[in-house]
Order: C-alpha cells, then structure tokens, then sequence
C-alpha cells in the first residue's frame, strides 16, 4: 500500500510494471539488459473527486492514454530496482501535485498610500515631458 496523502493511497497490485531495453548510450548491456521500467496505473482505480481528476489528466498530459492509464517510463539508472523506484516516486509526485487544490485569491483594493504614490510618479514624470517642449534658446 502506496500511501499518497491522508485519503488517497495506491495498491501495489494496482500498478503494473514491465520491464524493457532502454534506449540510448550503455555499450553493450543497453543491448542484453532490459533494464527500463515501463509502470503502468488505471487512475480510474482511485476515489478522487472530480476537480482532482481534471488536474491529474492535465498534469499527466501525454503520460495518460485515453482510457485514464498512467503509463510512465524510466530509465535514468543502470538497475532494474533503481528504474522500478524512480517510476514509482514519479507516479507519486505526479498524484501528489494533483491533490494540490490552489486556495482561491482574494481580491485586495490598492492602499491609499500606493494611488498617492503611483498619482505622484504619474506627475512627476508628466512634469519631465513638459519640461521637454520649451524651446532652445541660443
């Protein structure tokens, strides 16, 4: 049991890994080695609340098929072990940063210090453009 946050927690059955050859430089153990692990989760399998939902499927973009399935590949170490972790902590990051609910703005009016002073450099700057059209004088 993959625990996310204090309501959300993932099965282990629930996520499915494969492994497979990882592309890119590593001589010859990239060719005989799968050492790439592909994870794979129907988010569909968690009890989230719609907004959640929404924001995972615009987080996860292309990392979502369809049909609502996490696929997630990693191959940044040499070890099975180490790809299998890193994909799971992703996928966990990736639901955490969903969860995420950004609290709502609360609209401020300006202080009456901040319009004096934005009406003050208002008219100093009209000043120094006025200032501009005398004529020269010889």
């Amino acid at each position: 049991m993959l625990r996310i946050t204090r309501s959300i927690a993932i099965e282990e059955d629930d996520i499915e890994i494969v492994y497979v050859r990882a592309s890119g430089p590593g001589g010859q153990n990239v060719n005989k080695v799968s050492t790439a692990a592909q994870l794979r989760f129907d988010s569909k399998k968690l009890v989230i609340p719609e907004d959640m939902e929404i924001r995972l499927r615009t987080l996860a973009g292309q990392r979502m098929t369809k049909d609502g399935v996490i696929v997630m590949h990693a191959q940044r170490f040499r070890t099975q072990e180490r790809n299998k972790a890193d994909a799971i902590e992703r996928l966990v990051e990736l639901i955490k940063e969903a969860a995420y609910r950004e609290p709502p703005r609360r609209p401020t009016k300006p202080t009456l210090g901040s319009k004096k002073r934005r009406l003050e450099g208002k008219k100093r700057r009209s000043d120094v453009k006025a200032g501009r059209s005398g004529r020269f004088t010889d």
